[in-house]
Order: C-alpha cells, then structure tokens, then sequence
C-alpha cells in the first residue's frame, strides 16, 4: 500500500509557530525603513521609539497590566532567568545589610513546570550564594498543584514559581487558587508564573493578581524566534543580566531588537482587538479538539489521553499508544508528514516524561507520550486535513499489522515471513513465521511485548505451534502461559505443555547435530526446522533453538544453522553472567566450548538481550572482539575451567545493575563501527551520488508503516524505490544479504529518515562481515530539497513553517 501525501500538517505548534504574514510584514518593515536606533534623538530614531513604546502599550492591553514594567528579552528563558535573578540578588542584598535572615529558607516550583524553571533557580541559586532548599511542588493526577504543599512551604520561601499553561500536557493552573493559597501564608513571597503558553489563548489580567514576574515568548505567539518580553510587578526588584546601555528604562542593556518587537506588536494588536483577547473563539478550538480526539481513536484503538480535558486548553492534545513507544509513533507520524513531539521540544529526545511521571501516570505513558498542539489560528481546513492524515497513519499500521482494526476478523496487512525481531529496552521477543504454513513461533516472550506479539499473530491469522524460553529468567516470570491464553483460538495443540521452557511433549523428530548429540526438532517450514539443544549456564535450566535445514540422515550440520537463538550465553559485545544463585560456572564453560561445535561463525545469533542495539551477532565478530571469549574458543590451547572459573567473577563485579532499570544479563562492551560506515553527503550531491551508485543495493530500513507514504524517489536520483527492510526484520534478512554479496559483491547502502536507524543496520551489516555496508548521515529527511531564502530571493517574499 502506498499513501500519498501533498503537504506537511504540522502539530506542533507548543513547540513554535508559524510567523504571522502581519508580523513577518511589520519586521521586514523595521528592517529595511524604519531601521532607527531607539535611543537616538534624530527622527530616525524617535520612529523606532515610537514603535518599541506602542508594543508595550500593547502587551499591557493584552496582559492586562495597567501598571508595572514590560522588558523585551530575547525570549521566555531569559525573561526567566532576569525575574529569578532580580529575586535572589535582592534577598542577598537583604540578607548581607541583616533585613532578613538565611535560616531554613526555600524556593519553590511546580513539578511539571518547563526545565527552564528549575534549572535557572538552581544556578543563580548556587552562582549567587543564596544557598536556599530546592522544593518541587507536588501535582495530582490531572496535573493541578498540590495547595495544601504550597500553604505548608510558602511561609518559608523566598520565591515561588508556577506555570499559567502546561506546555506539554495543556493544563491550565487556577491561579486565583494558588494565589489565596500563596498569600494566605506569605503576602511578600516573589511570584514568577511561566505565561508561555497562556497568551493568546486564555484571559489573563496580571494587574488585578499579586504575581511579581511573568514570562512571555514570541515564537510561541506567531511572532519571529530571539523576542520575548518579561512583565515586572510594580513594586518587585528588578536587577539587570545585562549591564551596559541603559537600555528598556535601565532594565536590560544592549540595543533592542527592534524588528522582534515590531513583529510581537503585530501579534498583540491582533489580541488587543479580540473581546477575550486570545486568538479564537474556545468553542470553536473545542469542537477542533473532538475532531482530533476522534480521528485519534479510530487510528490507534488502545490510546490513551494523557491530558485532562475538562482542565486544559483546547489546543493541546498529550496521548500515549499501548505498546508503542515515543521514538516508533514519532517516527509514524513524521512518515505520514505530520509534525508532533515527544513532550517538550527543548528536550524531546524521545525519552520519559517528567511532567507525566510527576502526575503519576503509568511508565508506559510517560515513555510513550506523544503531544499533539495545533495552532489557537488553526482553520477548519487544516483540522480536516490534519485528521485525515492521521487516519491513514492509522491505514498505515493495521497493514503492518501493529494494529488490527476492530472490524478485521482476518488478514488485514501484507505477508510476513521469516524472522521478526520486537524490542523494548533491551528486551528481544523473536517470531519466526512462514507465511505458507502460516505457521508461527515465539522465542522468549515478554510482557512488554505481548500486545505486540498477539496484534502480528491476530494480524496474520497465524497458528502459533509453540512458544519457547530459551531460560529460566532470574528477575521475571515468563509470560507464555498468558500469551497462549490470549492467543488461545491461534494456538496449536502443540503449544500446550508442561515443559518449564514450552518445548511441545511431542517432537516431529530427532536430528544428529555437528557435535553428535541428537536432539529433537519440530518442522516449521517446507525448508527449516526449528532443533532444541541444552545450553545450561547463565542459568542451570537453558537451552538453544538451531533453525536451518536438514542433511541426509536427519542431520543439522552447524554449517546449515542459519539463526541461533542462545537466550543470554552471547550478547553482543559480553557473554552472560554467572554470579546468579542459579547460575553454573561449570556449565557455562561446558556450553561456550560445545557453541563452535553446533553452529558455524556465520550463524547468526539472536540474543534475549540487546543492550546497545546491536541486534544480532555472529560468533566470527564476538570472537573478534571479546578477548575473553576468544580464548576460550581457542582450538588450540583454550582457556581452561580452572582458570575460567577464576576469571570469570571478576568479569560478572563489573556489571552495575544499579545504573539500569532492568536486571542486566552480562557485562557489555561498547562497539562502534559508526564512522566507518557513515557517507557524508551534502544534500546537492546526493542525487548524483544515487545516479552513480545504482548498482547498489540500497535498502530503506523504516517500518513499512513510514515506508507506507509516497516519498519522491526520483529527486533523490532512484530509478525505481529501494528494497524496504524495517529494522524489526533486518536480523532476519542478513542470511540473505551474505548470499548476495558472495554471489555478487557490491556496496550496501542503508537509509532511514534521519541517519541513526540507517547507521545502526550497517554496523549490523558490517559485524557479520559486510565491510561495503554503508549508510547515508544525515538520512533523507534532511537531504529532500526545499528552497531556502536565497533561492526564494526573485520570489515573492513568504515565510515557512
């Protein structure tokens, strides 16, 4: 299935927004006639005056500020940091001429406010001297502040900072509430509130509030990026961070920005001129956000919404999807062209959300979380366009089958076949399954990956013939027994046994391994069977699964083993610990030595555990690398038991488990051959580049769900699309990858959207000997041609998001 998309729909407006034409126009205008300095005496410069003194006559109508100092800054950061400065050089004034006392004083801030908040609090705190106790204001369930925290801590504070507006869930902050709790206990407190993402769409009346200082940015408000402006109770300190000038009434030294201000004056008289003095009408914004939250359900039917509706602004949407972490719907998403974050966008490296593990929200929704924010100017239009892209994202994962729509009853996405890889963490759940047959195998299932897991099978109408552990696992249970109960109408009668590692009562036969022993097997495909060998050691109940084809005579050499899946013996860059009370040094060492004897240093092995996202390995490469491996290995002259035995604890102290949120399984050594594949290529040159290299095999490693939309090969120099191999199935192609290189040698290049998911396939690639594997920095997301301004220059001028 191939979608295809017209334009970019971008939601991601807590992030930033597009400039205003009107603002655009208004800082072209100060730019290039009305250029003047504000401080100078000449007309040139009491017309750039005029035009700094009206923006501020305008922020006071839109702040309802009547009194007080408005100072531009170059942004909310700073307007932060001068109000937090301002504060804590005042109490050291006070505190060095004895009008208060240190004592046990503390500064305060909400547990979801923007980083900007705390961090600056902590270094002019300690920059200072101030030395004051750090102490986050505890939030419920739905992201309010805790006011009984506030009325017990105010009394002792010398600043408290709270936000208007949560920028990545949307709640709105009763500051009414806060401020009787404030002032209830402490009525000369300094009061900051982060009003970033307040202006413009609800109503704020700063003169009729007891807040001392309040935060504002432009890019946030369709005006340009680098203005921004800090409001100052009247009777409140304010210290300079910049000296020099006399600037903004003696406030902040250095000319101002004058065609930033112009810009943001633009936007606040569009504000000024509104009744509610917010962008649009909030019924309207509501009746947006239903739409989305619908288009939402019927793209991911186990979402879950992260903000409280009835207590945020209508504008911002923060969801999570069972099952899918942040980085894999990020990266949906920005395939189908539609522009979100994974929380805020000063961080929004996919990772945990502070602000949800502070409300209390499961793990799996904070790492997962994804914020939807579209614009309080959004257009009927655009909200339509904008669910319809995400209802083909959602088209897009039910053919991959991650999803099954409730109205599917049977195969809804394209065959799988072979070797399927999840992942979560460091833990791998592997499949094998045949598309003929239709048969299915699982290997080491977690809990974490079961909706996963269940959703393919479901997906595939496969019938699940076993599922297996490679080990006893130490920290955890297995979930087989729960998986095979959910997947009981998939489920053959063969996946039904007693056997502590799911191993079916009945083999389909037994095979002679390279080493002799003779093992039972199941057949899986017209080609492979799936052989099961004991493998005891990182814990005594272990065991390996061989797959590859049968000899004459029922055997399986370790030449034909074609994937190995040895639980926790070999991990990339280490091999399993031994320090368990259910781990065995002696056997350990029996099973290293026995491994060269049942599969060849091409298999390749497919661990339980993946902690730097390595993926699969062969014992070529581990041996290459780990020293201690190799010698154990060693034909001649081994590593004996003796001294195995000796050397081994030493190797297991060095784990930390303290510094992962997971048991680990065996001390890991970084490997990289990153710089060694990269192609550094300038977005100019890439089409010749794939002009020239179409002999390659180039192979795009994105999901099929991104691979789903359209992307216009031709400009990037293709004559036909590449070969599409995600990365969840690249463990599986690489037999096929080393057949192809040894029939016919050429370059392999991996690409991805952004260059990471490619560099790691050609490590992977490169591992198992493919030296030619390469990939392309940068990935195409950043190589797909757009005009920039100098290209625009004869155009008519515009502006981008």
């Amino acid at each position: 299935m191939i979608i295809r998309t017209s334009s970019e729909i971008y939601l991601d407006a807590n992030a930033t927004t597009p400039v205003l034409p009107a603002a655009a126009q208004e800082a072209h205008d100060a730019m290039e006639e009305l250029f003047g300095n504000p401080s100078s005496s000449h007309i040139s410069g009491l017309r750039a005056r005029y035009i700094l003194e009206s923006a501020r006559d305008l922020v006071r109508k839109v702040l309802g500020a009547s009194d007080g100092q408005i100072v531009f800054t170059s942004g909310a950061t700073e307007a932060i940091q001068m109000g937090i400065f301002s504060t804590l050089c005042d109490i050291r004034r006070r505190r060095t001429s004895g009008e208060s006392a240190a004592g046990n004083r503390t500064l305060l801030y909400g547990a979801t406010e923007h980083k900007a908040v705390p961090q600056a609090l902590q270094h002019w705190n300690q920059l200072l001297g101030v030395d004051d106790k750090l102490l986050e204001i505890p939030v419920d369930e739905f992201g309010a502040l805790d006011l009984e925290f506030i009325r017990q801590h105010a009394p002792d504070a010398d600043m408290i900072c709270t936000m208007a507006v949560n920028n990545e869930t949307g709640v709105i902050t009763d500051l009414d509430a806060v401020e009787k709790a404030i002032r209830g206990v402490n009525e000369s407190v300094r009061w900051l509130v982060d009003s970033v993402q307040a202006v413009g769409k609800v109503q704020l009346d700063l003169s009729q509030t007891t807040i001392d200082y309040a935060s504002v940015s432009g890019h946030k408000i369709y005006a340009p990026k680098g203005i921004g402006l800090l409001y100052v109770r009247e009777d409140a300190p304010l210290v300079p961070l910049l000296a020099g000038g006399g600037q903004e009434h003696g406030a902040r030294g250095g000319t101002e920005n004058l065609p930033g201000v112009a810009a943001i004056a633009a936007v606040m008289k569009i504000l000024a001129e509104s009744k509610s003095r917010t962008f649009a009408d909030d019924q309207v914004l509501e009746g947006f956000k239903l739409r989305m939250i619908k288009a939402l359900k019927g793209a991911f039917p186990t979402i879950e919404f992260n903000t409280p509706f009835e207590s945020s602004v209508a504008t911002t949407i923060n969801f999570s999807v069972k099952g899918f972490p942040s980085k894999e719907l990020l990266d949906l998403f920005d395939a189908a062209g539609i522009r979100v974050s994974s929380g805020s966008a000063c961080g929004s490296a996919a990772q945990r959300s502070y602000v949800l593990d502070a409300m209390g929200l499961p793990e799996w929704r904070s790492s997962g979380a994804i914020r939807l924010s579209f614009g309080p100017l959004a257009t009927e239009s655009e909200i339509s366009a904008a669910c319809e892209r995400i209802e083909q994202a959602g088209q897009a994962l039910c053919e991959s089958c991650l999803v099954v729509s409730g109205d599917s009853d049977g195969t809804t996405g394209q065959d799988l076949d072979g070797l399927v890889q999840l992942k979560n963490g460091s833990m791998c759940t592997w499949l094998l399954m045949d598309s003929k047959s239709k048969r299915c195998l699982v290997i080491d299932p977690f809990e974490e990956l079961a909706e996963r897991v269940e959703s393919l099978i479901r997906c595939q109408n496969s019938r699940v013939v076993a599922v297996l552990d490679t080990h006893a696992h130490v920290d955890h249970d297995s979930c087989r027994t729960m998986l095979l109960k959910v997947l009981s109408a998939q489920a053959a009668a063969s996946a039904e046994t007693s056997d502590e590692l799911g191993w079916p009562e009945t083999p389909d036969g037994f095979a002679t391994l390279s080493d002799g022993s003779q093992v039972p097997y199941l057949n899986f495909s017209d080609e492979w069977v799936v052989a099961q060998t004991e493998l005891p050691g990182h814990t005594l109940i272990g065991c390996a699964y061989l797959v590859g084809p049968l000899s004459g005579g029922e055997k399986l050499l370790a030449e034909d083993v074609v994937f190995a899946f040895t639980g926790d013996m070999i991990l990339m860059g280490g091999i399993g610990r031994t320090d368990f009370s259910c781990s065995s040094l002696e056997k350990m060492y029996e099973s290293l030595r026995r491994l060269p004897n049942i599969i060849s240093d091409q298999t390749i092995i497919c661990p339980t555990h993946d902690y730097n996202n390595g993926f699969a390995t062969t014992l070529a490469f581990e041996k290459a690398e780990n020293d201690f491996l190799a010698r154990i290995l060693c034909d001649q002259n081994p590593l004996g038991f003796e001294r195995f035995a000796e050397a081994k604890p030493t190797v297991d102290a060095g784990i930390s488990d303290a510094t992962n949120s997971e048991l680990v399984c065996g001390l890991i050594a970084q490997s990289s051959d990153s710089q060694a594949s990269s192609i550094e290529i300038g977005r100019d040159e890439l089409k010749q580049f794939f002009h020239e290299h179409r002999d390659s095999l180039i192979i795009d490693v994105r999901e099929p769900h991104e691979f789903a939309f359209a992307q216009d090969w031709s400009e990037l120099g293709f004559a036909a699309p590449p070969e599409n191999v995600p990365l969840t199935r690249l463990s599986g192609y690489l037999p096929n990858l080393l057949a192809i290189q040894q029939e016919s040698p050429r370059d392999i290049i991996f690409l991805c959207r952004s260059g990471k998911r490619s560099g790691k396939a050609a490590e992977v690639a490169r591992r198992i000997g493919i030296k030619t594997a390469r990939h392309i920095c940068g990935g195409i997301a950043l190589n797909v041609k757009h005009k920039c301004a100098a290209e625009r220059a004869s155009d008519e001028m515009g502006y981008v998001i």
